[in-house]
């Protein structure tokens, strides 16, 4: 099979196109012929070498979309996806034509979406759903402050929100594009610098989700109201913070840390089962490809991310 691999780390150039015996099933493993894969941020830090326990020589990637042509026969011609926080990083990943994966991980993609939107799902949208409905535990009617909602983990958030009944303020440096499905969505846009004073005037939230962190972790702890609960995911600019303990534990908030790369691509499954049958609901639409890319094109692909293009960016097989 055709496959990306690299043998050390460093930038894109470190990308080898490559041909690789093609996995084989055994008894608890099922063989997906992958249609397309995106290109994560936390694929090009793997690739940097930011992640200490990622064992070389490596395949990377870790959202997927494609077919199953070995395994179970009820499973044999099954359109799945799924995602995971150990392929890419300690078992071979998705930027390749198949990957081996364990039974136990496979998930029907949603009817509702093609092969290169259902690639672009996976890492933003279970880690929004990880820290808004299984930790946070969100419900109709509340409140919900997305500190970062134009990125990808945010705009995730937004929709997963909206989808459950809930009102939106987005909260970010800048206003998330209108025409995004994440910007249609938003009931109220405020400047990151203005957060405090303005949300507090909307009444506060219930959940405050930090897709940015770090910097702005203050800033999301005085979001909350009384009991309200904060999701942390990020450390962006800032490894170690500092807030006010009496007024945190006066308020008596709750506090969640969420990390998708702790579930690996068996136990992300039934995330990506519960967000299938929202997708095909209609209530969740996927986010904008901004590029694709051949497999044979990886370096390019990896380079956009890495320049921080907006939207997400696809290989296809």
């Amino acid at each position: 099979m055709k496959a990306i691999q690299f043998n050390s780390f460093g930038g894109p150039e470190v990308l080898d196109f490559v041909e690789l015996p093609t996995p084989a099933a055994d008894a608890d493993s099922v063989i997906v012929q992958v249609k397309a894969a995106s290109v994560n941020p936390s694929d090009v830090k793997n690739l940097s070498g930011h992640f200490g326990h990622t064992t070389l020589p490596r395949i990377p990637g870790r959202d997927f979309s494609g077919v199953v042509v070995e395994g179970p026969a009820e499973w044999m011609g099954a359109e799945v996806w799924g995602t995971g926080g150990d392929i890419g990083f300690t078992r071979d990943g998705t930027h390749a034509q198949f990957i081996r994966i364990p039974v136990g991980a496979l998930s029907r993609k949603p009817r509702a979406l093609s092969h290169e939107q259902a690639a672009a799902i996976g890492v933003n949208f279970v880690v929004a759903w990880l820290g808004v409905v299984d930790y946070a535990q969100l419900v109709g009617g509340e409140t919900v402050a997305v500190i970062g909602a134009s990125g990808g983990v945010g705009g995730a958030v937004v929709q997963i929100a909206k989808s459950r009944g809930c009102k939106v303020i987005a909260v970010d440096r800048r206003e998330p594009d209108a025409d995004s499905p994440a910007g249609r969505l938003i009931d109220h846009y405020v400047p990151l610098d203005q957060a405090v004073e303005r949300v507090k005037a909307l009444g506060g939230a219930d959940v405050v989700y930090d897709a940015v962190g770090g910097v702005a972790f203050e800033t999301a702890l005085q979001l909350a109201k009384r009991r309200g609960r904060v999701v942390e995911i990020s450390a962006t600019g800032k490894r170690r913070v500092e807030f006010d303990l009496i007024d945190f534990y006066h308020n008596e908030t709750q506090l969640f840390g969420a990390d998708s790369a702790k579930l690996g691509v068996a136990d992300s499954a039934r995330l990506m089962t519960e967000l299938a049958d929202v997708f095909d609901s209609g209530a969740l639409q996927p986010p904008s490809i901004a590029q694709t890319f051949p497999l044979e094109r990886a370096r390019d692909a990896y380079a956009a991310v890495a320049g921080g293009t907006r939207g997400r960016v696809v290989i296809t097989m």
